[in-house]
């Protein structure tokens, strides 16, 4: 069994964390879970880090889901906790003020579509497989997924995965809109970090304000989020990083980005 549920690297600016229990398909159980919230408030309160990558250990499974084994038990207050436990987790991936990447390699099941989910981008692998099974456990998704599915890949799309309970593959997730890009699977950590680290080398404040905005705009009338675009807008106008940004275009030169 692994001694740590979750493990983080840095690869120059960028934060890889990985959900490391391979023996149980990267399962997410209430450890885990507060394991990943630690992990992406320190990415998130970090100022080397400008990306983050989410992935889980081992060939087989982004996460498959959360522990049936620890659900198995719990009585309804107890469920309910646990699902509020994994969609504060949730929230905090989606509302990380650093773009990241879910790095799908494998299953991505119940709780572990609802993961990936959060992550602002997601790159699969062409064997990887997306699903909500919840129902075949008599169980509905807890972690946020009725939620987040709906708005990523509309209310048929997400009717039929929480009600059939069957996985997709990797093709038809990225027909849907669940996921970005699918890559072979041999290629999926070498185009992942050559994304993350583009990414990285943009203007962290720019970067910043492109999620607030999505982020916002997704909840509410036009008119507001058109609101709040212009207002982030001009804020970028108060930062180091435009200058230097509309400076180095002027120049014909790249610009070197330093998040003030």
């Amino acid at each position: 069994m692994s001694e740590t549920p979750v493990t983080t690297a840095n690869r120059g600016a960028v934060r890889v964390v990985t959900v490391n229990r391979p023996d149980k398909l990267n399962a997410l159980n209430a450890a885990t879970l507060d394991a990943l919230l630690a992990a992406f408030e320190a990415a998130a309160n970090d100022p080397s880090v400008r990306c983050v990558v989410l992935t889980g250990a081992g060939p087989k499974a982004f996460v498959a889901g959360a522990d049936i084994a620890e659900m198995n038990g719990l009585t309804p207050v107890q469920g309910r906790d646990f699902s509020l436990r994994g969609q504060k987790l949730m929230r905090r991936v989606e509302k990380m003020p650093k773009p990241v990447i879910g790095m799908i390699n494998g299953f991505a099941l119940g709780g572990g579509l609802e993961l990936a989910m959060g992550c602002h981008l997601r790159i699969a692998a062409d064997t990887a497989k997306v699903g909500q099974p919840e129902i075949n456990l008599g169980l509905i998704p807890g972690f946020g997924g009725t939620q987040r599915l709906l708005r990523l890949a509309g209310r048929a799309a997400t009717l039929e995965l929480c009600l059939v309970g069957a996985p997709i593959d990797a093709t038809r997730a990225r027909e849907l809109g669940i996921v970005n890009r699918v890559v072979p699977a041999a290629e999926l950590e070498a185009e992942t970090m050559k994304l993350a680290e583009q990414i990285a080398n943009s203007a962290p404040l720019a970067l910043r304000g492109v999620l607030d905005c999505v982020n916002v705009g997704g909840e509410c009338g036009i008119e507001e989020g058109l609101e709040y675009e212009t207002a982030q807008f001009g804020l970028m106008f108060a930062t180091q990083d435009m200058r230097e940004g509309t400076t180095a275009f002027l120049e014909r030169r790249k610009p070197n980005f330093s998040g003030q």
